[in-house]
Order: structure tokens, then C-alpha cells, then sequence
């Protein structure tokens, strides 16, 4: 049987990926999953180790360069992702990750409530389905995995 490789991107602010695993657990579904960190501060330090930088520009995009390495590579090792949009913040890195998926083929769902679906048409255009719940996500894992 497959072991599917699964990658989490999107808002960290709230449990949706612990929800997701846990219930994949529980229906013991042949998954693995991966994520870019999820530590805020430790993501916008990625780059410091390189050396101080004169202004928060060049130390994000150093911090990004770095952060780049692994969700690039993990996206690219993915059977499917799960793009979370969340309500407090504007996740363009969720909505960069997606357009990553979509130009490397990737089959990728989307994550997120009724009151963004304007604004993420084209994400969720290209998306193999929307889901509103971390239930749906691992209703959706359990019958691609087990059908």
C-alpha cells in the first residue's frame, strides 16, 4: 500500500494541522506529513545565522531564501498539499505555495471559511477541492488513501 506524503502549508495560528494528523491517526490512514516551520520567530530568523542585516528587508528576504530551501523541496517530494487560509492574517505565503503546487502539477486542496472565497478564486480555480473543516480534509485523505 502507498504511504502518502502529504504537505500542511498555510496560516499557523491556530490547530488545523494537529487536527488533520490526529484524525488521519485515528483511521490509521497510510499518510505522512510535512510543513514549513511553523515557530514564527524561529522562520524569521532562518537567514540570521548568515549575518546581521542593515533593515528587515534584507533580513527577510535572506530569512526567505533559507525557508525556501524546505518548502520547496518538500513541496516538490508531496503527493498533496492542504493550503490553509485562515481569518486572522493575509497568508500570501499559503496563496505563493498554492501557485507553486499548481505550476508543478501537484494536486493540492484548499483550507479556509466562506467569507474568502472571492478573494481566492483563482487559488481555489486551480485547487482539486475546497474543504472548510480539518474533518473534510481527513474525510478526503481516507477515501483517496483506503478506497
Amino acid at each position: 500500500m502507498k504511504t502518502w506524503n502529504i504537505y500542511l502549508s498555510g496560516e499557523i495560528h491556530t490547530d488545523w494541522r494537529e487536527q488533520i494528523i490526529e484524525g488521519s491517526k485515528e483511521f490509521d490512514l497510510p499518510v505522512t506529513f510535512s510543513s514549513a516551520v511553523t515557530v514564527h520567530e524561529s522562520s524569521d530568523a532562518a537567514g540570521d545565522v548568515l549575518g546581521e542585516q542593515s533593515n528587515n528587508f534584507w533580513r527577510d528576504h535572506q530569512s526567505s531564501k533559507v525557508n525556501a530551501i524546505r518548502i520547496k523541496t518538500l513541496i516538490e517530494d508531496c503527493d498533496l498539499a492542504v493550503v490553509r487560509f485562515g481569518d486572522k492574517y493575509k497568508q500570501w505565503n499559503a496563496a505563493f505555495d498554492a501557485g507553486f503546487c499548481a505550476a508543478l502539477g501537484k494536486p493540492y486542496l484548499t483550507l479556509h471559511g466562506e467569507d474568502i472565497i472571492h478573494p481566492l478564486k483563482e487559488v481555489d480555480g486551480a485547487a482539486m477541492g475546497w474543504a472548510q473543516t480539518p474533518q473534510q480534509i481527513v474525510e478526503i485523505l481516507k477515501y483517496i488513501t483506503t478506497a
